[in-house]
C-alpha cells in the first residue's frame, strides 16, 4: 500500500500563505525559478565556494581562481577531480524533482518554467529539466585555454594522472606533482590537427565575470517572467539581487524559499510584493508545486468564461 502523508505548514503571521502564492502560480504563464547551493543541500553536496570550506590545507575559494590554476594547474584539477567525483555520486533530491515535474506540467500547458542556477553540480539536468540556464558553469564541462572549445565531459577520471588522486586528506598526497604535459588536454579539431591545448574547468571562478552570453541569456529570461522562486539561493548576492530588484520593478511577485532569513528579505518585502517560506526546500517545494497541472487546467478554463 502505498503511503501518504500530510504535511501542516505552520508560518509566521508576517509570513505570506503558500495558498495565496499557489494561486498565484496557478495563473503564471512563464515561471523562473533561481536556484543556489540550499536546494543541493539535501543531497549532501558540499558547498564547494562559500567562506571557510577547505580542502587539504587549502581554501577552496583560494583554489578557485585563474592565478591559482596559472601557477599550479595540476593541484587545481586534483581539487576539481575530487568534486567531480563526490558530486558524480550524488542524486537530485525531491527538490530538483519537484521542479522537473513542474516543468513538465507547465510545459503540456504550453506555458513556460525556467531555472536559472548558480549551481555548478548539474543535479537540474540528472533529475530530468530541460530548460536550465547555468550561471557558474558545470563541474562536467572543460574550455581550453587556446582554442576556447566547449564540452561536456564525464570522464571518470578525466585524465590518466589524476587517477588516485584528489583525496583531502593530507596523508594520501602522491609526492610528485602532475606535469602540465599530462593534464587533460583539448581533443578539439582545427584544420584536421588535434587542438592539444590545456583544459581548465568550464566554471566561473572568482574574480571572474560571467559570461556575456549567459547574462544576456538570463536577462531574456527574466524579461519574460510573471512569477519567480528563489530557491535556497540569496537574494542579496549578485547577480540574483539586480534581477530580483528588475521583477520588482515590474512588480512580479516572488516567493524565496530558504531555510533561514537572507539580509534581503524583509529589505525586498517592504519593497514589492514579497513571499517568503522558511521551512525545508524540499517540504514546501513539493506542497507549492503538487497540484500545478491541476491549477493551471482551472485557470485555462476560467479565462475561457
Amino acid at each position: 500500500m502505498k503511503k501518504t502523508f500530510a504535511i501542516n505548514l505552520q508560518f509566521p503571521k508576517d509570513y505570506s500563505n503558500i495558498s495565496d502564492f499557489r494561486s498565484v502560480l496557478s495563473k503564471s504563464h512563464n515561471v523562473l525559478a533561481f536556484t543556489g547551493a540550499g536546494i543541493s543541500a539535501e543531497s549532501h553536496v558540499p558547498t564547494f565556494r562559500r567562506s571557510g570550506e577547505s580542502w587539504r590545507n587549502f581554501h577552496t575559494q583560494d583554489l578557485a581562481t585563474p592565478d591559482a590554476f596559472h601557477s599550479n594547474p595540476g593541484l587545481v584539477w586534483e581539487f576539481y577531480h575530487y568534486c567531480r567525483e563526490v558530486v558524480r555520486s550524488r542524486c537530485p533530491n525531491a527538490g530538483h524533482l519537484a521542479l522537473t515535474h513542474a516543468e513538465k506540467q507547465y510545459t503540456e500547458c504550453g506555458r513556460s518554467f525556467f531555472i536559472i542556477t548558480q549551481n555548478v553540480d548539474g543535479l537540474h539536468a540528472k533529475a530530468g529539466c530541460v530548460n536550465v540556464l547555468e550561471l557558474h558553469g558545470n563541474l562536467y564541462k572543460t574550455q581550453c585555454l587556446e582554442c576556447n572549445d566547449i564540452r561536456v565531459n564525464f570522464d571518470k577520471p578525466i585524465c590518466a594522472a589524476l587517477l588516485g588522486r584528489g583525496s583531502p586528506i593530507i596523508e594520501n598526497i602522491p609526492c610528485k606533482p602532475i606535469p602540465l604535459s599530462q593534464l587533460p588536454r583539448c581533443q578539439n579539431r582545427i584544420n584536421n590537427n588535434i587542438c592539444g591545448g590545456l583544459l581548465r574547468p568550464h566554471v566561473v571562478w572568482f574574480g571572474e565575470n560571467l559570461e556575456p552570453h549567459i547574462l544576456s541569456k538570463a536577462g531574456e529570461i527574466v524579461q519574460k517572467a510573471d512569477v519567480c522562486l528563489v530557491v535556497g539561493a540569496s537574494s542579496a548576492v549578485y547577480p540574483v539581487a539586480s534581477f530580483t530588484r528588475s521583477l520588482a520593478n515590474r512588480g512580479i511577485p516572488v516567493a524565496e524559499i530558504n531555510v533561514e532569513v537572507t539580509p534581503a528579505t524583509h529589505l525586498l518585502q517592504l519593497v514589492f510584493y514579497k513571499y517568503f517560506f522558511s521551512l525545508t526546500i524540499i517540504m514546501v517545494l513539493n506542497f507549492m508545486l503538487s497540484n500545478v497541472r491541476i491549477f493551471t487546467r482551472i485557470s485555462q478554463k476560467l479565462s475561457r468564461m
